[in-house]
C-alpha cells in the first residue's frame, strides 16, 4: 500500500495469478481515507512516495503495473516485506 496526504494506491501481487503487481484500488480524500483504514486494519505496512502515488494513480483499476516502474515499485515491495517480518 502507498499512501500520500489524502491520496492512496493500493497494490496486489500473487506471484502464481500475476505476471507484475496490479493497482486494486485508489482514491483520494475520504476513498483514500478508507483505504488507508482497511489497510491498517488487514496489518498491511503503509509506505508513503508522493511521485509514486502520483504515477500510481493514473494507471487504471485493475492493471498491471507497467515494466518502467518495475524498480520502484519492487523497492516498495522490499520495504513491505521486511516491514512484515519486524511485525
Amino acid at each position: 500500500m502507498r499512501v500520500t496526504g489524502r491520496k492512496a494506491v493500493a497494490l496486489r501481487y500473487r506471484g502464481d495469478d500475476d505476471s507484475a503487481p496490479r493497482v486494486v484500488a485508489k482514491g483520494e480524500g475520504t476513498v483514500a481515507d478508507r483505504i488507508r483504514e482497511i489497510a491498517q486494519e488487514s496489518g498491511i505496512p503503509l509506505y508513503e512516495d508522493d511521485a509514486l502515488v502520483e504515477v500510481l494513480a493514473q494507471i487504471e483499476l485493475d492493471r498491471e503495473v507497467p515494466p518502467e516502474l518495475y524498480q520502484a515499485v519492487a523497492e516498495v515491495m522490499s520495504w513491505v516485506y521486511r516491514a512484515n517480518g519486524e511485525l
